[in-house]
Order: structure tokens, then C-alpha cells, then sequence
């Protein structure tokens, strides 16, 4: 189910990047200081190999410092005074999402497209199955969803909070084990799951037979969970 679910979301985020190109000016632009979000108006639907739209002229106002410095290994970024379309103008909200995230040389209306596509497949999979859209962002299939749903999407902030406390398949091991009760989410027939406490003792072990949802309980005790096959597990009740 959840590939099917993915491989729909796939074919609506394709259609919507080919709209993209021949959308008009006002497509999920704007201006000023709402909350929606969306796409810079006149938004490519690819990442420029060329140099970012308006970067040849200083701004109006105070003079840019130019590029940020990067973290070790990182390209460095366009300020965010630079940080413009080709067309139109970029919201409040967008303009934060893209500040410390464009590395120069790439059009910043490619990047904010990046993170609205991260919503757009968040509204997809909610409207299906909420557990997938929570599994998609526990597991990393839907990558970078914090930061798009602080900015772009706001509504799916309880969504990101949820899955902040689930578990994708590993070893977990720690401070980072809360007890609790847990499902899984599409797990496949060879899904296994084990907690273990003080000297390795097995408190808890089982498989989800056929595929079948499952819950379990991870005690105060426990100081590991080894899932396989479970794909995600999602927190239930108040330990959510």
C-alpha cells in the first residue's frame, strides 16, 4: 500500500511541476507577509545551471555583504538580501524558508519549488492515510519536511511533531527510546521487532504476520528496539 500511495504521489507532483512551467505570475506568488506560502510567482520547475536571476545588481538599500560563509564541506549561500525571483517578488514566510538554504549559483525559485513539492506530497498522503504521511516523514522518504512545514505548510505541524517521536527500522538504542505504546506502519510480511533491557533481556519480540498493523508496548525498562521489515513505528495516545 505504501509504495502504491508514494508511486500516486509521484505521478501528482509530476503534473504539478509541468503546470509549474506554464503558470502565470500570480501561481503561488504574491506578496507580503501571509502565512500561505507556495511558489515564487514565475517560479521555474527545474534548478538553473546558470547564474541566480538579479544577483547582478546590489539591492536598494543597504549594500550586500555577499555569499555567507558555509559550514565545512558546504557551498556558501546567497544572502538573504539577494534572495529574489526572476519575476515577482517572494512572501515573508518563503523568503525564511530560503535563508541559509541557496547555494550560490542555484535560482532560488528552484529551491523554494523543492520545499513546496515537500508540502504538496504531505497534503497528498494525508488525504489517504495519515499514518503513511507520518511513516513518509519518520523514515525520510519525504525529506526536509521540518523546515517546509515551519514555513510553507504550518498546518501539518502536528504531523512533523508526531513523527519526531516515531521509529524507522534500525537499532535504537538509549536516551532516544521513549516508553510507550507504538503501531507500525505498512510493514511487510518478514516485519520483526525486539525490545531489550539491562544484560540484553529480550522484554518484548514478535512479527507482524501477513503484514498485519501491530502494537507494542516499549516498558520504563527498555534500553533497545530492533525493528526490520516494520518500516515505521508511530507513537499512540499521550506518549505521541
Amino acid at each position: 500500500m505504501r509504495n502504491t500511495l508514494l508511486a500516486g504521489a509521484a505521478v501528482v507532483f509530476a503534473t504539478a511541476a509541468l503546470a509549474a512551467c506554464g503558470s502565470s505570475s500570480g501561481d503561488r506568488g504574491g506578496s507580503g507577509d501571509g502565512d500561505g506560502g507556495g511558489r515564487a510567482a514565475g517560479a521555474p520547475s527545474a534548478v538553473s545551471s546558470g547564474p541566480v536571476a538579479g544577483t547582478d545588481a546590489e539591492p536598494s538599500g543597504a549594500v550586500s555583504a555577499g555569499p555567507r560563509p558555509s559550514r565545512s564541506g558546504e557551498p556558501p549561500k546567497i544572502p538573504a538580501d539577494r534572495l529574489t525571483p526572476a519575476t515577482g517578488t517572494f512572501t515573508k514566510k518563503q523568503k525564511e524558508y530560503l535563508t541559509d538554504r541557496v547555494p550560490v549559483g542555484m535560482d532560488p525559485a528552484a529551491v523554494l519549488q523543492t520545499g513546496q513539492e515537500t508540502c504538496d506530497r504531505l497534503d497528498y498522503l494525508v488525504k489517504v492515510d495519515r499514518d503513511t504521511a507520518v511513516g513518509a516523514v519518520v523514515t525520510g522518504e519525504i525529506t526536509g519536511a521540518e523546515p517546509a512545514v515551519a514555513h510553507l505548510c504550518p498546518g501539518h505541524e502536528d504531523l512533523v511533531e508526531r513523527a519526531s517521536h516515531g521509529y524507522a527500522d534500525g537499532v535504537h538504542r538509549g536516551k532516544g527510546l521513549r516508553p510507550g505504546r507504538y503501531r507500525n506502519v505498512s510493514p511487510t510480511p518478514d516485519c520483526t521487532w525486539e525490545v531489550t533491557g539491562p544484560g540484553g533481556k529480550v522484554l518484548a519480540s514478535g512479527s507482524s504476520h501477513g503484514g498485519k498493523r501491530t502494537t507494542i508496548t516499549i516498558p520504563e525498562a527498555a534500553l533497545a528496539l530492533t525493528s526490520t521489515g516494520c518500516w515505521a513505528w508511530l507513537p499512540e495516545g499521550d506518549n505521541g
